[in-house]
C-alpha cells in the first residue's frame, strides 16, 4: 500500500497569502473611501434625498504602494462641494513606512540599483532611481 503524502510548496503559499492580504487591504481602503464619500454627500450612491450636499461624478483610480504591495484605490469625484479624502493624503503615492524604508536605505548608502531590487522583493514594485523621497 502506498501512503499519500501531502507536499506543500512554501513559495506558492506565501504568494497566495501575500495576494490575499493585499486584496484585503485594497478592499478595506476602497470601502473606507466609499463610506467617506457617502458621509460627505449625506447620501448613498444614486440616492436622492433632501439632505444631499453634492453629486458624484464617477471616480478615478489612484495607485498606492504599501508594505502589502501596490493597491488601486477608487477615489470618488464629487461635484458641488470640495472633497479631499482623509484616508489618503493628497499626492501621496507611497505609505509612510515605505518612504521611511527608502530613506533609511539611501542614508545607509545602499546603491540605487540595490534599492530597486530590494523594493521589488519586498513590495512587488520597483522604485526607480528618479523617485524622490519627500
Amino acid at each position: 500500500m502506498s501512503e499519500k503524502i501531502v507536499q506543500l510548496n512554501e513559495e506558492v503559499i506565501k504568494g497566495q497569502l501575500k495576494e490575499l492580504v493585499r486584496g484585503s487591504v485594497e478592499e478595506t481602503l476602497n470601502e473606507l473611501l466609499e463610506a467617506e464619500a457617502e458621509e460627505l454627500t449625506q447620501a448613498a450612491r444614486y440616492e436622492r434625498n433632501e439632505q444631499r450636499q453634492g453629486y458624484r461624478s464617477g471616480h478615478y483610480n489612484r495607485s498606492l504602494t504599501t508594505t502589502s504591495g501596490d493597491l488601486t484605490l477608487k477615489v470618488s469625484k464629487i461635484k458641488g462641494i470640495s472633497f479631499e479624502t482623509a484616508i489618503i493624503e493628497r499626492y501621496r503615492r507611497r505609505e509612510s513606512s515605505v518612504e521611511e524604508a527608502l530613506i533609511e536605505m539611501y542614508l545607509a548608502g545602499v546603491s540605487v540599483r540595490r534599492v530597486e531590487d530590494i523594493t521589488e522583493a519586498l513590495w512587488g514594485s520597483k522604485v526607480s532611481s528618479s523617485t524622490s523621497v519627500n
